[in-house]
């Protein structure tokens, strides 16, 4: 069976045909790392690792690329609360090494990179410059604008007329453009203090001055605008046209229906063959959201379920549908995962051991085997349905206990496929750690990889006389169990 998927772009399910015959192209929008991440933010996480593991189980390279939104106003909202940062970059610092940490405990397969947009500004000018040439975009007062009017297929993704959309942007914003509808590619100027106002902590002193970063352009000093920033990113690290975009379905409009018309305007081709939307996670009725206050941290939840019953969560509903997060829900799936991981346990011990024969044959568990595959593989290339995916390795889990519950010996050979298959399928694609006690420590080369990675964030904090903040990453690496020790060629580490 081929690969199907809903996209978005069309509303249809369509085979899915990537440019190139062995190659994908996925690009994640990722997050604006302006506070800790939370579950709903980890729900799109897992389902583009699993996107990205079942392509690679097909044959395909798979080129994924998730951004790191580090400039953003509501990151310059939080400069000054303690223990974060004073500064935009500083902040945006302290947030991705959390996101860094987070993914690293989800199990997720590495992306090729995690482009920063504050390290893509010559990218993005030269793309606003690009739109500006050709026609699309326009300067006002220092900031520029892309004019909606200008692109036919405005609102093809979202399905919304141009006449009937609303304004985007802030009040100086909406008398600066030429429609409605047009929205900004570069903001003239710092952050103003009331674009901040609604997300500083009400327990913090007000930002009274034009705060954050600002690089220079052809229309002067200012800031790239949040669409343009995934544009450039994208077509800087894949190509010009990509086969996958996944994102939160809360980004269908403004920001993908946004990308979609900056892109194909400033190069005549499509963007992205295939839009792939994940529902939103609920709780109580109400997205999850950090503005909202209704989330539980990945790393509370991390260390209150563990990583595998957090993945077995999560994949007991389609990507596309909404999902709601509650202490049944997170019961039902520590059940799930506890039922999956004894049954693999079990099938392992009775290959192991004295009562396993050749010559043994049971066809019931022989047949549960490639039924379980058929099923599982059928489950996933209809749309990444993981849900009916998990149902047949559940199944399969079932035919295993049956099987040593009523023989005094056992088929070796079954069960050998039967834990062949739950390494392949609920290992391999699923990201679970069956066996291995990835739950209870992790992988120590992922440990490694990330604490190198606080090391280099704390030399390059070293580097630009940030003693304090460089003191306080060693400080965390201590308490957890890391001695850094500085010497002449670098600093080293140990785990204690």
């Amino acid at each position: 069976m081929t690969l199907s998927v809903t996209n978005t772009l069309t509303g249809e399910r369509e085979r899915f045909e990537p440019r190139n015959d062995d190659e994908v192209l996925l690009y994640v929008c990722g997050l604006t790392v302006s506070d800790e991440a939370h579950l709903g933010h980890a729900r799109l996480w897992l389902h583009a690792d699993v996107m990205h593991r079942w392509l690679d189980h097909e044959g395909y390279d798979v080129r994924h690329v998730e951004n790191v939104t580090d400039v953003n106003e509501k990151i310059v909202a939080r400069t000054g609360e303690p223990g974060v940062g004073d500064t935009e970059p500083e902040v945006a610092e302290f947030f991705t090494s959390t996101v860094i940490r987070d993914m690293r405990g989800l199990n997720l397969k590495r992306a090729e990179v995690y482009p920063r947009v504050s390290e893509h500004v010559p990218e993005i000018v030269d793309l606003v410059e690009t739109l500006i040439d050709r026609g699309y975009a326009y300067e006002s007062n220092g900031s520029v604008y892309f004019d909606v009017t200008t692109f036919d297929e405005y609102g093809k993704l979202s399905n919304q007329d141009v006449e009937s959309i609303e304004s985007q942007g802030t009040d100086v914003a909406r008398s600066e453009k030429r429609h409605p509808a047009d929205f900004a590619l570069w903001k003239a100027g710092a952050v103003a203090p009331a674009d901040v106002a609604e997300h500083r902590d009400p327990d913090l002193d007000p930002i009274e001055e034009p705060g954050g970063e600002t690089w220079d352009a052809p229309w002067g000093a200012g800031r790239p605008g949040w669409h343009v920033e995934c544009s450039a990113m994208s077509m800087t690290h894949l190509d010009d046209t990509i086969d996958i975009h996944a994102g939160g379905r809360d980004l269908v409009f403004p920001h993908h229906e946004n990308e979609i018309a900056q892109s194909e305007a400033a190069t005549g081709r499509e963007f992205a063959r295939y839009w792939l939307h994940v529902g939103l996670l609920q709780t109580a009725g109400d997205k999850m959201s950090s503005s909202l206050g209704n989330f539980l941290t990945v790393d509370d939840a991390l260390a209150e379920y563990g990583v595998d019953v957090v993945r077995t969560f999560y994949l007991a509903t389609a990507y596309r549908s909404e999902q709601t997060f509650g202490e049944a829900e997170m019961q039902e799936a520590e059940e799930r995962w506890d039922r999956l991981e004894r049954a693999y346990d079990a099938a392992v011990d009775a290959c192991d051991s004295t009562d396993a024969y050749a010559t043994v044959a049971d066809e019931d568990l022989r047949d549960a085997v490639p039924e379980a595959r058929a099923s599982f593989r059928a489950a996933m290339n209809d749309d990444f349905n993981v849900r009916e995916a998990m149902a047949a390795l559940l199944e399969l889990g079932t035919a295993v206990n049956r099987h040593l519950d009523t023989r005094d010996h056992y088929d070796y050979r079954a069960l050998r496929e039967a834990v062949e298959t739950l390494e392949e399928f609920a290992g391999d694609v699923f990201g679970l750690s069956l066996g291995d006690g990835a739950a209870d420590g992790g992988d120590v080369s992922v440990a490694e990889d990330l604490v190198e990675l606080v090391l280099e964030v704390r030399e390059a904090e070293r580097e630009a006389g940030n003693y304090g903040r460089a003191d306080d990453l060693r400080d965390e690496l201590t308490a957890l169990g890391i001695e850094v020790q500085d010497g002449d060629e670098g600093p080293t580490y140990r785990f204690e």
